[in-house]
Order: structure tokens, then sequence, then C-alpha cells
């Protein structure tokens, strides 16, 4: 289509120069040959006035008319009209070739009576046959002194330059012609032979990307393109191979947390028997002995707790994780959580509040996965609140169901917010803990409510507290676009997108915060 476009602009672009040329070279030619020819015509009047015997008026003109035909050739190169200066006067007027006086126009007589010189224009040769051809009339005074003012005339036909101007039409249209095909086939044969493998190679990339590891660039001849498929066929192998070795690899693992956890079920059951015989016994030890008992009992519910978290985070890694789903009210499921957590609370002198913003809060989901997300939220919120009271909020719609767990202890710093799900970290390691815990809490929480279709939010500022948000659909797997609750408490700037995509802080206006959405896609925003 381009090409195209610019064959036709070149091609008018030539013809119009083309003709202008043509026509500038044969004005100029015309005018110089009717200048001549009326000095001619000025001398034959003048002789015929010094002649011993003047010749006849009709004479004089026929001579006039006569000897200026004579210049044009055999070829008739030119036409000549003597006509009187104003129409109707009775004077001979003759003219050649039986070209008719219906060819001047009122315009030229008019130009030429108020100027009295030489004048031109291009217009319509037209002869007593009916006949026209395109030409250009040039036209100046003549005086006759025994007859009175008449305009001399010449008449070129254009015919030949016509011709000239549609050869080279005709001559464009088929280069052009032939020049549109040459770079059609170009066009086709560069598309084929670059267009087509950057394609193909576009191609078999978005298939890597979807996981099609095997697929590969076909690899024909042995020139650049050639050497770019080979490369890139050798870079996709290197990352199958990697990635086979990674998912090995991770295989591996999970197998061995899996096992190990498992295996070591037997022998701590039998630990757990004597240490529970232990425990129940202490009284009847000195004190140096039953505080070892009490401590043994306590460090074997962390182990107990941490094999149950991963073996639960083995599950989650195999896939083989599923959901016990019913219908149930979560704003009950809050405050049964809040009601078991209340010994902690009491221990820290953490007040715990609940805003149940809408009435009507049924959801079908698995209980015992929300719970253990709600419950684990609900303990870190107390942990790190410092004293200060902890906000539980909880709001359901049409397609969604939304908690979050608002503290104001030390916050997150910059950057945490996308670690709090990471298994085993924690935001200050040489920080004293309340309670126990693993370190798998919030990772799995992250994963049941991913397993939901849901996911889980972090956001913090130092100093100024943190919250979390759970958004879920509201019936288990189903598809929604946002949450029904803000992540940013009100008082802070930020700007929460309208999809699932997540959070977007403004980076200008909003460097402080910290804020991240986990997906149920990616695992991060």
């Amino acid at each position: 289509m381009a090409s195209a476009l610019v064959l036709t602009v070149l091609g008018f672009s030539l013809l119009s120069k083309v003709s202008t040329g043509l026509m500038d070279t044969k004005q100029q030619g015309s005018l110089s040959e009717a200048t001549a020819g009326h000095v001619e015509a000025q001398r034959v009047i003048e002789a015929a006035g010094a002649a011993p015997t003047a010749p006849s008026p009709s004479r004089l003109v026929d001579e006039v008319v006569a000897n200026l035909a004579s210049r044009s050739g055999s070829h008739a190169q030119f036409d000549v009209l003597l006509l009187a200066a104003v129409p109707g006067q009775l004077l001979p007027e003759r003219g050649t070739n039986l070209v008719s006086t219906a060819s001047i126009g009122v315009d030229i007589r008019e130009v030429i009576a108020a100027t009295r010189a030489q004048s031109w224009v291009y217009g319509p040769i037209k002869y007593i046959d009916g006949t026209s051809v395109p030409g250009l009339i040039v036209g100046s005074p003549l005086r006759i002194q025994s007859l009175g003012e008449y305009t001399l005339y010449y008449l070129f036909p254009l015919t030949q330059e016509q011709q000239t101007l549609d050869l080279v039409r005709g001559s464009v249209l088929i280069t052009g012609a032939l020049l549109l095909i040459l770079l059609t086939v170009i066009a086709r044969i560069v598309t084929r032979l670059v267009v087509n493998p950057v394609r193909q190679a576009a191609r078999t990339a978005a298939l890597l990307a979807e996981g099609q590891l095997s697929e590969r660039m076909p690899v024909r001849g042995e020139d650049e393109l050639a050497q770019l498929a080979t490369t890139f066929n050798d870079m996709a192998a290197s990352l199958q191979q990697q990635i086979k070795q990674l998912e090995e690899l991770s295989r591996v693992q999970q197998r061995f947390v899996a096992d190990v956890s498992h295996e070591l079920r037997t022998p701590l059951t039998t630990v757990r028997m004597a240490a529970d015989l232990m425990f129940e016994n202490r009284a009847d030890f000195d004190p140096t002995t039953a505080r070892a008992a009490e401590l043994l009992q306590n460090q074997l519910d962390r182990f107990e707790e941490l094999l149950t978290d991963l073996l639960e985070i083995s599950r989650f890694d195999a896939g083989v994780a599923s959901l016990d789903i019913d219908s149930w009210d979560l704003g009950e499921l809050i405050k049964r959580t809040v009601e078991i957590a209340e010994p902690l609370a009491l221990r820290t002198h953490t007040p715990v509040e609940i805003t149940l913003v809408t009435d009507a809060n049924m959801i079908t989901a698995d209980r015992r996965r929300i719970y253990r997300i709600v419950r684990n939220l609900v303990e870190n919120a107390i942990e790190h609140s410092e004293g200060r009271k902890v906000v539980i909020s909880v709001a359901v719609n049409d397609e969604a169901a939304g908690v979050t767990v608002r503290d104001f202890g030390v916050g997150l710093r910059p950057g945490e917010a996308a670690l709090v799900f990471n298994r085993f970290w924690r935001a200050d390691p040489a920080r004293a803990r309340t309670m126990g815990g693993t370190g798998l809490g919030l990772s799995i929480a992250f994963e049941d409510a991913r397993l939901h279709g849901g996911w889980l939010e972090a956001w913090g500022e130092p100093g100024q507290g943190s919250c979390f948000r759970l958004s879920l659909p509201r019936i288990a797997r189903s598809s929604f676009s946002e949450s029904p609750l803000p992540l940013i408490p009100e008082g802070f700037i930020g700007v929460e997108s309208s999809t699932s995509s997540g959070l977007v802080l403004d980076a200008v206006r909003q460097p402080p915060a910290d804020a991240f959405r986990f997906g149920p896609r990616t695992g991060a925003l």
C-alpha cells in the first residue's frame, strides 16, 4: 500500500514536470515564431506600399497570409488568421488550413485591444469541418495603412505535445506497474526470508513462555537468520534443561520435606508419650527436673506444630491441597476466632475491636482454612501491636468477601510487605516472641487464600502499624473484581485499582507507604 502510494506520487510529479517542460518550450518557440511572423508581415505590407502599383486589399491580405503560411513548412506547424481588429468591420480577412475564426475568443481580442501588444492564451483551435485540437493562440496588432487596424493570430496546435504526454503517461503507468510488481515480489521475498523467521521466533518464544519447552525454531540455510534460529534453539534447550533440573530439585525438596515430616511422626509420638508422662508427674520431681519436663512439653508442642505446617506446605507444593466447601457466616467465624485469641490479648493488654460492615456475611468456602488464615492474622496483629488496639473489619458483597486486620504497632519497613508471606521470614529475628510460631503461618495463610481463588495483601509504615487484607470470592474459586474493603487505612495516601490486579501506589506522591497484593496467580504484585 505504501509502495503504491509512493509510486503514484512520483508518477504524478514526473508527469507534472514533463508537462510543464513541454509547455514552456512550446510557448517560447511559439512566441518567437509569432514575433518573427509579425516582422515578416510588416515587411510584406511595406513592400506592397512601395510598389509602383498598389495591390488590391484582398490581394494584399492574401499575400500576407500566404507568405506567413509558407513559413509553417510542409507539416503545418501553425495556422494563421488575419482578422479585423474590431469584429464586424468590412475588411478582408484570411486564414490558413480551413481554420475557423471561432477559435479566437473574446478575451484575447479585448486584451490585445487594450494593451496593443502581443498576447497569448491556451484554448481549442477549431476548424470549419467541426474538429478541434488543443492549442496555443498568439495575437499581435498589425496596421495596414491602406486598409486599417488588423490583428495577426498565430495558432499553434499542441497535438504533438499531447501525444508526447500520452506516451510519457503510458510509459509511467507501465513502469509504475512493473515497479509495483517488482516491489511486491521483493517484499514477499524479504517477508519470507526475514519477517517470517522473526514471526516464527516470536511464536516459538510465546509457546516457550506458555510452558511448551520442547518447541523449537526451524533452521534453514546457513545465513544469519539460520544462525539466529540455531542460537535460539540452543538457548531454549538450555532453558529446558535448567527448568527440568529445577523441577526435579523442587520435587526432591518436596519429597524430602514430606518424607522427613512423615518419618518424624513415629519417633515424635513415642517422645510425646514419654514427655506427657513426665509432665503429668512433674510434681514428684525435684524443681530442676520438673522445669525440664515443662520445657520439653512446650518444645514438643512447637515441634509438632512445625511438622504439621511442613506437611501442609508439602501438600501445597505437590498441588494436592483441596477444599472442603460449605456455607457459613464469616462474621461468626471472626467472633469465634477473637474469643479463642482472648487470652493472648489479655496477656499483652491489647484491646481487639470487630466491625461488621455488612449485616449478611454468608460465604461458601472451606471453614477450616479460612479460620486458620484469620487466626494467624489476628495473633500476629496482637503480637506486634505493642499493647495498642487491633481493629478487625468484615464486609461481604454480591461477589466477594473481605477481612482486614489493622494494628497500630511497629509497622512494616519499606520492602517488608513483599516478604511477610515468605517461608520462615521474620521482620526482626532478634525480637523476642510472646507466643510460639514456626514462621510458616502467613505463608500457609497465603496458600489457603490462593486455593480459594482469592488473595492476601499486606500494607505498613514504620511506627504507623500495618494492615492485612484477606479478599475471597463469595463462592470459592469464582471470579471477582475487587475487595469490598480498602487495604490502605483512611488518612494515608494511595491509589487502589478497581481491578483484581491489585494495589497501585503513586510512586511520586507516596514514597513512604509500603503495600503489596499477593494475587492468586503470581504471588506478588
